[in-house]
């Protein structure tokens, strides 16, 4: 039976998956680290917990997010990042730019990518990266 909370896949099979998908996985696996992020900091409310989830995990803030890890990536990872940010989404929310939407859904391609590589160390690192100023997130 396949490990579908540690995937291991090969960069072919990785490759071959759609940028949007890349995304899709990315977006997921982004929400599940900042919940269990928030719920081990404790002392919170359920209400809170979901305020704090949501103002973390939306478009906008995911592409600071991007911008800030740029600087830390691979010439790897900043290609899964370029190929989600140039692909084409005709879901873009109303309340987020059409530059932001594609920041964040290249932040998302690059998390989905390490994520089905099987690369949850480089997550990790890239995430703390993220909340080395507790307030950044």
């Amino acid at each position: 039976m396949q490990d579908l909370l540690r995937p291991q896949l090969n960069e072919k099979r990785v490759n071959a998956m759609s940028a949007l998908a890349l995304a899709h996985i990315g977006d997921g696996v982004f929400e599940l680290m900042v919940r269990t992020r928030l719920c081990l900091k404790g002392d919170s409310t359920n209400h809170r917990l979901h305020k704090d989830t949501v103002a973390i995990v939306r478009a906008t803030s995911q592409a600071q997010y991007a911008m800030k890890l740029q600087p830390l990536l691979t010439e790897e990872e900043q290609g899964y990042y370029r190929r989600g940010r140039n692909s084409h989404s005709h879901a873009a929310p109303k309340n987020v730019s059409p530059v932001d939407y594609a920041k964040a859904t290249g932040f998302e391609t690059l998390l989905g990518a390490l994520y089905l590589l099987g690369r949850q160390e480089r997550l990790q690192e890239l995430f703390a990266a993220l909340w080395e100023d507790e307030y950044a997130l």
